[in-house]
């Protein structure tokens, strides 16, 4: 960001002599307002519960699943870190179940110092209403609006080996952008995948 400051700056120098003070700083925070782009809503779907306890674990022993390691940041249109942010996340079981009883795969976060946050689950599965894998979230945070949002894989067989082509199959991603590299992480012991879903909210 230091860099991306410099660089505009410099660019700006030369405009200094047409420009008032005050129009190079309306200019500059246009400009940084729209380096933070808000990530792109999506569905909240029929499965939200209240009450999901703070838990950065939801993957059991033994349970059936791939592991996957869900991390991130939380930051606002301004560029700045959003500490005590609110996470709710929720997802499938690996069959593509949802615990509509209990907490099994729900969580409530809330982000870090850094505004950071990192969930230890496993692969969603896949479900006929909505076919392809994905992870619900609604992050709250004062002074920023609201934001509803899915996160999906980019390994997803639903995307066919290429989610730019087909992350608009059946409507059911709303934003290429939502759609997460998938790194896989050789751990001792047993494999799992990670993804990084860093968060952008608007400031209100």
């Amino acid at each position: 960001m230091l860099e991306s400051c410099i660089l505009r700056g410099t660019l700006l120098a030369g405009a200094a002599t047409s420009m008032s003070q005050r129009q190079l700083l309306a200019s500059w925070e246009q400009e940084e307002e729209r380096s933070h782009k808000p990530t792109s809503p999506d569905v909240l779907g029929p499965f939200f519960r209240k009450g999901a306890p703070n838990n950065g674990t939801l993957r059991i022993a033994g349970e059936p699943g791939f592991p996957l390691r869900v991390s991130g940041n939380v930051w606002n249109t301004k560029g700045q870190k959003v500490e005590g942010a609110r996470l709710d996340i929720w997802q499938a079981d690996h069959a593509g179940l949802y615990d509509l009883k209990g907490y099994r795969y729900r969580t409530r976060l809330e982000a870090g110092p850094a505004s950071k946050y990192a969930v230890e689950t496993i692969l969603p599965g896949h479900y006929d209403d909505r076919p392809a894998q994905h992870i619900h979230y609604l992050i709250s945070a004062p002074g920023h609006k609201t934001l509803i949002t899915q996160a999906y894989f980019a390994t997803d067989p639903f995307f066919e080996g290429d989610a730019d082509k087909n992350f608009k199959k059946r409507g059911i991603v709303s934003n290429r952008e939502l759609i997460r590299p998938v790194t896989l992480i050789e751990a001792p012991g047993q494999p799992r995948a990670s993804i990084q879903f860093d968060i952008c909210l608007e400031t209100l």
